[in-house]
């Protein structure tokens, strides 16, 4: 069976990896945009959704192919959703994780442990063409609550902050493996392999 070529509207090679991993089996060769001559997109939007459709529509304009994109960021309920879609950048450019979390951890300062309650979010976006009226839509969070202070080596982002009670554990501190089965990126697509598959057969 020929492979179908997608574009993936990401430069992160994990992402690329992860992707490819679990669509290869439908019949997929998930490419990176840059093999495209495809450059980030400005994200203007004011949800994780609109930013994915952002990407996915670029990359399939200017790729001629299908395309995925995900936008995904950290949700804190007593900062009323803060960082959000903002989170890659929280303490401005050049983007930096470490010193995002530095901002996280200041703008809780007086928030006691308790009261912390946060949750990840990721969003996927297919568009079978730049102007796909019905693009497949797929959405998970992952609940959580933000630490003190950092835990683990692992992971990235927020993940040394963001701690999981039924695992006694940061996300930081989880296996490649736990995390890919419990994250909100590993869960949203599933979902959307599950989609793939429904839509395949019908």
């Amino acid at each position: 069976m020929t492979s179908a070529l997608l574009v993936l509207a990401s430069g992160n090679s994990g992402k690329r990896r992860e992707f490819h991993q679990l669509l290869a089996p439908l019949g997929y060769d998930v490419r990176p945009q840059a093999d495209f001559g495809v450059a980030d997109v400005e994200e203007t939007g004011l949800t994780f959704v609109e930013n994915a459709l952002l990407k996915a529509r670029e990359a399939s304009r200017l790729s001629g192919l299908p395309a995925l994109a995900d936008d995904s960021g950290l949700e804190v309920d007593v900062l009323n959703g803060a960082p959000g879609i903002y989170s890659a950048r929280y303490a401005g450019e050049p983007k930096s994780d470490a010193r995002n979390n530095a901002r996280l951890l200041a703008s809780l300062a007086e928030v006691p442990e308790g009261s912390r309650r946060a949750r990840y979010w990721c969003v996927l976006v297919l568009l079978r063409h730049a102007e796909d009226p019905v693009p497949l839509i797929v959405q998970r969070s992952w609940e959580g609550e933000i630490l003190q202070s950092p835990r683990g080596e692992g992971g990235f982002g927020y993940d040394p902050l963001f701690w999981l009670p039924e695992q006694e554990a940061s996300a930081a501190e989880l296996s490649a493996e736990q995390k890919n089965r419990l994250s909100h990126r590993g869960r949203a697509l599933h979902a959307l392999v599950a989609a793939m598959n429904h839509g395949q057969g019908q």
